[in-house]
């Protein structure tokens, strides 16, 4: 018999991530590295776990072979438990036919029966996308006390911004009167940060309501939650004032590994309270030749570096050969900087090799359209070959030659 449980968390991390372009061309954007070490589905995993939440359900969809294999019995997030714990809950074929998910709403409309097994009271809605560390535990007593029938997390962001996001206008008790989906006057700065916990009850009778409906979307910010408001329950806004991010495009991703070099730690990565579990490679110990530089980066286990390193994030196992040169960069797992290259301000995925004498990206003074280079998983990047600022490299690059830019 499954034992009924107060509270389950349903991540959705089936999305395409279409705007990391070559990043996601092969695995789902949760699994898209991050920091050094981690993958980013690890942020809310963690959270799940140090949140004590025991029940953790992940949908997927998009390429989800790496993804499934990386979580596998959620071992390293103490959620590998007989009751509960870790569920991989793809499309699955159902007597009346197969679908895949159409939308948020209907991701979790199709996976009804497994949250009734639980019979829990509240019902967790996460993202699989965002970079943050948050006590959800915290965010219920808050639903409780104010008995809501739907508490969405908020964040403040600046106004001139509020036009990219899900916006909250609330009362000053916090009950939400409206919600408006990336309005071009918005009213307010309380953007949404895709965490929601609802009365299972409810959330039960809107989604059923919702995909009754021939002419929805099936999204919760299109549709579950406007007819929420719409029909008067009680809603609520709970405001969040720690690191949040994003990191849905190659610019945010970048700051948000960037943002780990800035004084002061924002994320609190450091914080043995709340610690962020991942799955590891066990690999030796990074080695630094006598040739090398290393400033004011992050270096992971298993990296051979004996170039220059500098205002960058090197994950495990790159190396980085004598007289090479990586600044302001984000090099992902297995990467190989050869001798003489340069990377600045690139992101380089794994595996990647970039050649002799390379020359990958730009410093921001480059005279002409600047963004963050990306160089693609395998990707090899030839000898003396140059990848221009803001270009998307998909395939091998021989020669010195254009390539599509983001």
């Amino acid at each position: 018999m499954v034992k009924q449980k107060k509270w389950v968390a349903m991540l959705l991390a089936g999305g395409q991530g279409s705007r990391l372009y070559t990043l996601t061309k092969r695995l789902a954007k949760p699994a898209v590295p991050y920091g050094g070490k981690y993958r980013i589905i690890d942020f809310p995993l963690s959270n799940c776990v140090n949140s004590g939440i025991d029940t953790v359900g992940v949908l997927t969809q998009y390429q989800p072979m790496l993804l499934n294999e990386y979580l596998g019995t959620g071992q390293p997030w103490d959620l590998d438990r007989m009751d509960g714990g870790l569920s991989i809950l793809p499309p699955y074929q159902k007597s009346s036919g197969s679908d895949w998910y159409r939308g948020t709403a209907n991701a979790i409309y199709q996976n009804i029966p497994f949250i009734e097994r639980y019979s829990p009271e509240d019902v967790v809605i996460l993202s699989g996308d965002h970079v943050y560390k948050m006590n959800y535990d915290k965010m219920r007593r808050f639903h409780k006390e104010h008995d809501a029938d739907c508490t969405i997390a908020v964040i403040e962001v600046p106004l001139e911004e509020a036009s990219r996001f899900g916006i909250m206008n609330a009362d000053p008790d916090g009950r939400i009167y409206e919600f408006e989906e990336k309005p071009p006057k918005p009213k307010s700065s309380l953007a949404s940060m895709g965490v929601y916990i609802f009365k299972w009850e409810k959330l039960r009778q809107y989604l059923i309501q919702d995909e009754e409906n021939p002419d929805s979307r099936n999204d919760f910010g299109a549709n579950v939650i406007p007819a929420m408001l719409d029909a008067g329950e009680r809603m609520f806004a709970y405001s969040f004032d720690g690191y949040w991010k994003d990191v849905g495009t190659i610019d945010s991703l970048w700051e948000a590994n960037m943002d780990l070099l800035a004084p002061g730690d924002p994320l609190k990565l450091y914080d043995s309270t709340w610690r962020i579990y991942s799955r590891n490679p066990s690999l030796p110990p990074h080695f630094v030749g006598q040739n090398a530089r290393v400033e004011n980066s992050l270096v992971t286990e298993g990296c051979d570096i004996d170039g220059r390193v500098d205002f960058s994030i090197l994950f495990a196992g790159v190396t980085v050969e004598r007289d090479a040169v990586v600044e302001g960069s984000i090099i992902m797992p297995g990467a190989v900087i050869k001798s003489g290259a340069r990377v600045e301000y690139a992101i380089v995925a794994e595996n990647a090799v970039i050649g002799e004498g390379a020359q990958v990206g730009a410093k921001p003074g480059y005279a002409g359209d600047w963004g963050v280079t990306v160089i693609g998983e395998e990707v090899t990047v030839g000898p003396g070959a140059v990848v221009p600022p803001k270009a998307m490299a998909e395939e091998d690059v021989l020669r010195r030659e254009e390539v599509a830019r983001v």
